[in-house]
């Protein structure tokens, strides 16, 4: 890379600077509206019809308040209300609501968009970048999103819109089984914001739903980026608007809807009959979209307020309105108290009793202050103005104190614990800059947080940025801003500023004196550019000039509100209250007061200056994001630009200048260390690493070397991309290498976002493979083990099966066995055998009867003679016998059928026993020589035996004499 620097102008007017290899591109110096309009702007205004086509404040070319005033005017007539400029987003208040702006495919298209910058200008924008940030981008770090203006630019819908989002994408990835719990969480961060609105904001002059107080919410997210919980810190509630509100503005939203929007009987209870009117609720009979008591009261119910308690804190409202129209009558004595007005004694009866303490010790209280004298304690009546202070401070003290339980409650009902969410995106909604006819201590603490933030965006980013430039080596000349810093030394500087001196004046046991602290104001802030005095008028009053223009505050009173005195006597009344709210929030802040006694305790400005410092120690730890809200014109009137107006927000908030570092810097900053670490990849598997860009080759390399060469493989990488536009600017005017960090555009961003995406892709691809391909292999040798396992089990199942049968077999073959030869033993023992028939005398037969009365039998040669006995026994285990008869007639009858039943049909008979019921009572075993039929101890009785011939022999006897006889 050449160290050589080059310099040279183009066509366009813009000042280039070639710092070793890499062009940066500078604008011209911003010029003011009074300045003659040269031939460049002329040329470029000249074709109004492409004006609103920039989305980018940055490509407007070249950039003065002229040239992005009529962008923005061109912008607000076609009704894009949404530009960039820059790091910033510039939104212009419509003051009508547009369809589809801000629907649900809206908030999903921005979100599913893989780069949400080429879409069209929009708040969700910002929220996604903040969003994408957290889950690790570049690193994961918390995120505020500051959201400023004036009031009535649009800040509190703004905020709205972006917790909106967040509550919708941040739970739109969530698993079924936490479906439940995100949407409790979502409903319930989202009903704190108009249930915090009905009590802190009010109508003003400038705005129909002005905040009147601060707050900075923290969206709690967990490790998955779901939305978990949230938390919300206020600042400085504008309590004075609850007893003064200045000509045709109003009180705070919340009483504006009890009185519209309560039933019959809620007013019977809360004692406001519609007849009614309130010294404290002006301008009553206007209506705003804000005055909606029965979304306030969903809102209760959503967080977790139940209906008595929803009950004694609308008793309580009630009676703070009460006590707006006690009034009273200075006394003829002055030792004795002033009188209540006779109208007055029906309010001051219905105030305690809204309250819930007793009619007389309210009216002692109010009239009569106690002084301590040592241990003594003396009783003093009040004058009337002490009266109506007196009276006014416990309306003021009810209202704080009741709008700082609902923040804790609130708290409780949506805060995560702390171990359930690991990042948080803030969004910042702060009241904006005013500047009334009469301003006082409120508005002296509001221009103060907006000069505070103005400071933090000039220190963050005007004024950081263009010396980072420096220090890491860039080629750069500084760019002209308004720098607030001397006015911040004005207010809260050390040791002496407008704070200081009024804390000393507030602690001071004195009554305080205008004139005298004007005079001391003078003394000590003289040398101080930002501050003057008008001595010609009547009104003792000291002028600041603040980033956004001069307001005069008037000194009147302002000691007396910084004090914020509560005398101890309406704080001990109120702790004796039958109403559990009433007396648990005054319980809880005597425990406070009695650590702060005497000169120690707390101003105003000073607890409110603590407060904002630890807000600014916050958005300096986080990441900040800022959208800045324009009101065209301050009526309020739909699409009506006014160009006087518009140009003086942009002046005052520095947005030209704005677009003048952006256009010509580097908005992303990352040391050396974390750019590799990141992206040290892209050079590790790039196809390009062949040479000298593989960042481990050489450790002799410095680190800025090698994010030289990481870079010089990125813009190869996008060269070699068919979809890269050649035509386009160089590669080298998107990034720089300082001393110690990488400085890119988003152009540049975006493609070593892209590669990296796709080199992790890709890894991932690869472990998925091999962890597939691992798992698969596992599988499969679990499947082989678990089969061999299984035949292994099964062959032992069935060998012992097996074998249990055989051992089985073995035993009923043993036991038959057995029984067959003890059954063939106790037949032979009772049969006829071979000897038995040669012993046995028996007579001899003459050749008929032996021809005639003889069987055949199958087992033996000679046939048999048959001897019938009349009993019904036959043989079963006798092998079939062929029986032949050759008896006829008589003879067959009396010889065969004497004992056995033997129907004959066609000369064909069957054997069958004639004792039916009883069959046989004994098995006999194959007959030796000729049959005996025994009929020993047998059951069978003697039957009649006659033959019949319809019926067929079946039994016993069928089977031992199958065939014919």
């Amino acid at each position: 890379m050449s160290s050589a620097d080059s310099r040279r102008i183009d066509s366009s007017g813009l000042l280039h600077r070639e710092v070793k290899g890499f062009v940066q591109k500078v604008h011209s110096p911003p010029s003011s509206l009074n300045d003659p309009v040269e031939g460049e702007i002329q040329a470029f205004l000249i074709d109004e019809d492409q004006l609103h086509t920039y989305d980018d404040l940055t490509k407007v070319n070249p950039v003065t308040p002229l040239t992005v005033l009529k962008c923005l005017q061109a912008r607000y007539s076609a009704k894009v209300f949404y530009t960039h400029a820059g790091c910033t987003l510039v939104a212009l208040n419509p003051f009508e609501p547009i369809p589809d702006l801000y629907s649900l495919d809206v908030m999903k298209e921005y979100h599913g968009a893989p780069q949400p910058q080429e879409f069209k200008p929009h708040i969700f924008i910002v929220a996604e970048e903040a969003y994408r940030n957290v889950q690790g981008q570049l690193e994961p770090v918390n995120q505020s999103l500051v959201v400023s203006g004036e009031s009535g630019a649009g800040k509190t819908w703004t905020s709205r819109c972006l917790m909106k989002y967040y509550a919708t994408v941040a739970a739109s990835s969530s698993v079924v089984k936490s479906q439940n719990t995100v949407e409790r969480i979502e409903r319930r961060v989202l009903d704190s914001n108009p249930l915090m609105e009905a009590f802190g904001n009010a109508c003003t002059l400038r705005n129909n739903n002005s905040s009147r107080f601060g707050k900075y919410i923290q969206l709690q997210l967990d490790r998955c980026q779901l939305l978990v919980g949230a938390s919300v810190q206020t600042y400085l509630l504008e309590k004075t608007r609850v007893t003064c509100q200045l000509a045709n503005e109003r009180n705070f939203h919340i009483f504006y809807q009890m009185m519209k929007g309560a039933t019959d009987e809620q007013r019977r209870e809360w004692k406001m009959p519609c007849s009614q009117s309130f010294l404290w609720l002006p301008n009553a009979e206007k209506t705003v979209e804000e005055d909606c008591f029965d979304e306030t009261v969903e809102a209760m119910v959503h967080l977790g307020i139940n209906a008595e308690r929803r009950r004694q804190i609308f008793r309580i409202l009630a009676g703070i309105l009460q006590l707006g129209n006690v009034n009273f009558s200075s006394s003829n004595d002055e030792s004795q108290p002033c009188d209540l007005d006779e109208q007055s004694k029906d309010f001051w009866q219905r105030a305690a009793e809204l309250l819930c303490v007793t009619a007389e010790e309210l009216r002692t209280c109010l009239r009569v202050r106690t002084l301590k004298a040592g241990k003594q304690s003396v009783l003093k009546p009040c004058s009337r103005a002490e009266c109506n202070m007196r009276r006014d401070c416990l309306a003021k003290v009810i209202y704080a104190q009741l709008f700082d339980w609902l923040v804790t409650f609130i708290n409780n009902s949506i805060c995560a614990d702390k171990s359930m969410w690991c990042n948080f995106i803030g969004v910042l909604d702060v009241y904006g800059f005013e500047c009334f006819q009469i301003n006082n201590l409120e508005q002296l603490c509001i221009n103060y947080a907006n000069e505070k933030l103005q400071q933090h965006f000039v220190a963050h980013y005007l004024k950081a940025q263009q010396e980072e430039y420096v220090s890491e080596g860039l080629e750069w000349s500084f760019v002209k801003y308004q720098d607030n810093q001397r006015c911040l030394d004005l207010l809260e500087g050390s040791p002496v500023s407008v704070f200081s001196l009024l804390n000393e004046e507030s602690r001071l046991n004195r009554v305080s004196d205008t004139r005298t602290f004007m005079v001391r104001l003078e003394k000590e802030l003289s040398v101080n550019a930002n501050i003057s005095w008008d001595k010609f008028s009547k009104v003792p009053h000291f002028t600041v000039a603040h980033y956004a223009g001069k307001v005069h505050y008037q000194i009147e009173r302002m000691v007396e509100k910084n004090k914020d005195p509560v005398p101890p006597e309406l704080t001990h009344l109120l702790q004796k209250s039958d109403n559990p709210l009433l007396r648990q929030i005054f319980s809880d802040k005597e425990t406070e007061n009695t650590t702060t006694k005497g000169l120690s305790r707390v101003t105003v400005v000073s607890k409110f200056k603590n407060s904002l410092e630890s807000l600014m120690k916050i958005l300096h730890a986080t990441t900040p994001h800022y959208t800045r809200c324009i009101k065209p014109n301050t009526d309020c009137k739909p699409l009506t630009f006014k160009k006087e107006e518009v140009i003086l927000q942009l002046e005052a908030c520095g947005i030209v200048e704005t677009i003048h570092i952006s256009a010509a810097g580097f908005p992303i900053r990352i040391p050396f260390k974390s750019f590799m670490q990141r992206y040290g990849l892209i050079a590790k598997y790039s196809i390009f690493k062949s040479g000298s860009v593989d960042v481990r080759a050489d450790r002799s390399n410095t680190l800025r070397q090698e994010v030289e060469e990481l870079l010089g493989v990125v813009l190869q990488l996008k060269a070699f991309d068919p979809s890269h536009n050649r035509d386009c600017d160089k590669p080298n005017l998107w990034v720089h290498c300082g001393r110690t960090k990488v400085f890119l555009t988003q152009l540049m961003l975006d493609p070593l976002e892209d590669q990296r995406k796709k080199i992790l892709s890709q890894c991932a691809f690869s472990i998925q493979c091999c962890w597939l391909r691992y798992q698969r292999r596992r599988r499969h040798a679990r499947q082989r083990s678990a089969t061999l396992i299984q035949a292994a089990v099964r062959s032992w199942l069935l060998r012992r099966q097996l074998q249990r049968c055989n051992r089985a077999a073995a035993v009923i073959q043993t036991t038959w066995r057995k029984r067959r030869a003890l059954l063939k033993s106790l037949a032979e023992a009772e049969l006829d055998d071979a000897m038995d028939l040669a012993e046995e005398d028996l007579p001899a037969l003459n050749a008929v009867i032996r021809e005639r009365g003889s069987v055949q039998l199958s087992s033996l040669q000679e046939p048999v003679s048959v001897r019938g006995w009349p009993m019904g026994l036959a043989l079963a285990s006798a092998p079939s016998i062929t029986m032949s008869l050759t008896a006829t007639g008589f003879q067959k009858m009396v010889s065969v059928m004497a004992s056995l039943k033997l129907p004959s049909r066609r000369r064909e008979y069957k054997v069958k026993p004639n004792q039916y019921s009883q069959e046989l009572a004994s098995i006999r075993a194959q007959p030796k020589g000729s049959v005996k039929l025994h009929y020993q101890r047998s059951p069978l009785l003697y039957a009649d035996t006659q033959p019949d011939i319809k019926r067929d022999v079946t039994g016993f006897n069928e089977i031992l004499l199958e065939k014919t006889l």
